[in-house]
């Protein structure tokens, strides 16, 4: 029975990062901010309607689920330390900070679109939910996603400054990243930004809201651990086919966000449908699984998802080693079906890489690292007590307070 459960969560997170790899190609090829503005870049009808497919069908939808995998990891996480007496405190805090360096090393040396270093932070915020039960967790988690929702009501407009300033960065970007050495595409990148990036209060705007923006898939995630959701695959079949209810309406949601005409609605349905499409993704995979998940293509996705913080960065080396100057160059110039072709083509590499890396190993090179910072000892094994003592009450007890 756990066999079947960490197969499933392990594939749920390989199917994440197929997704997360397909969406981050806009970045890759257009830039951080040039893959909003699609029409500085001369796009063919077909390539037109890849573009437009991966905006309703993938992007934004993919990354929630790597979010309520995260969640879902770190209940679980902490029931297994409490169970062998140690400090899951200090475990967690080690653990976000690791995530924090790799995210800040990531997106400073290699790809802006990191989202490592978020996820640290995110774990500091969610130590105030960790001991909450289920149905605190899902009430908080419907509350948040309906308030900030409702603050996507009404359309910003742009000043001719930003809209000017915005358009400089993009065509520089462009310049810079097709024919730019690697120290002139990293000093562009940390080094400049457009007008409004630059506003201190924006800033902080961004990074006050971000935590409540982002945590309705984290609860989410943390609720179905407590509620021991996905142990039995087999037995759960009517909450799947419950949730695949989600698909149709998440992307009809979604569509109307992105094919309508921007209006005072529009990023409600896109940020509501976001969050549908996510858990109807994670619904009808799951209720796949239980019928092919001893196919390779579901072993293709769990040898993935166990080694997915190690196939996350080679997803950005692979990827900026073809679009960057300093390597291919292709900026800009390959394509949005291409791109696709190539991401799906990245994703079968990665799942073959994997179940051969496997057979020999049991976890990837930066998974070894962050178990042996999070359980601070060198064979990345937790350190357990003995026997129980005045010391191990007092744990527990600090443990109800994580």
């Amino acid at each position: 029975m756990k066999m079947e459960r960490v197969r499933l969560i392990d594939s749920l997170r390989g199917l994440s990062l197929f997704g997360i790899l397909l969406a981050n190609m806009l970045i890759f090829q257009y830039g951080m901010w040039g893959k909003d503005e699609i029409s500085y870049f001369s796009l063919s009808d077909l390539d037109t309607g890849a573009y437009k497919f991966i905006k309703i069908v993938v992007e934004g939808s993919f990354m929630p689920i790597f979010t309520f995998l995260f969640g879902y990891s770190l209940i679980k996480l902490v029931e297994s330390l409490r169970k062998k007496e140690v400090k899951a405190r200090w475990h967690l805090v080690r653990r976000f900070i690791l995530l924090i360096i790799f995210g800040t090393l990531h997106g400073t040396y290699l790809w802006e679109g990191d989202i490592l270093a978020f996820y640290g932070f995110m774990g500091f915020f969610l130590f105030l939910f960790i001991n909450r039960k289920k149905k605190t967790l899902i009430i908080w988690g419907i509350i948040l996603l309906l308030l900030t929702s409702a603050m996507g009501y009404g359309v910003v407009e742009e000043t001719n400054e930003e809209v000017k300033e915005l358009s400089s960065y993009i065509v520089k970007t462009n310049d810079v990243y097709t024919n730019g050495n690697y120290t002139e595409i990293m000093d562009h990148r940390n080094n400049e930004s457009p007008l409004f990036f630059d506003d201190e209060f924006f800033l902080l705007f961004v990074m006050i809201l971000a935590p409540f923006m982002t945590a309705p898939l984290f609860l989410f995630g943390m609720a179905a651990a407590k509620g021991k959701l996905f142990t039995r695959p087999s037995l759960e079949q009517k909450w799947y086919k419950i949730g695949v209810v989600l698909l149709p309406i998440g992307l009809a949601l979604k569509a109307s966000s992105i094919l309508l005409h921007e209006n005072d609605w529009s990023a409600i349905l896109l940020n509501v449908g976001a969050q549908f499409l996510s858990l109807g993704y994670i619904s009808l995979f799951a209720l796949l699984f239980v019928s092919y998940s001893n196919s390779n293509v579901f072993h293709g996705f769990e040898s993935v998802g166990k080694l997915s913080l190690t196939n996350y960065i080679m997803q950005s080396v692979i990827c900026t080693t073809i679009f960057y100057g300093y390597c291919l160059g292709l900026f800009g110039n390959l394509g949005m079906l291409n791109s696709i072709i190539l991401g799906l083509v990245i994703f079968v590499l990665q799942c073959v890489c994997s179940s051969l890396y496997l057979k020999k190993f049991q976890r990837g090179p930066l998974e070894v690292i962050l178990r042996m910072g999070t359980n601070f000892s060198w064979n990345g094994a937790v350190k357990k007590r003995k026997k129980r003592s005045k010391k191990s009450k007092k744990i527990e007890m600090e443990n109800t307070l994580v």
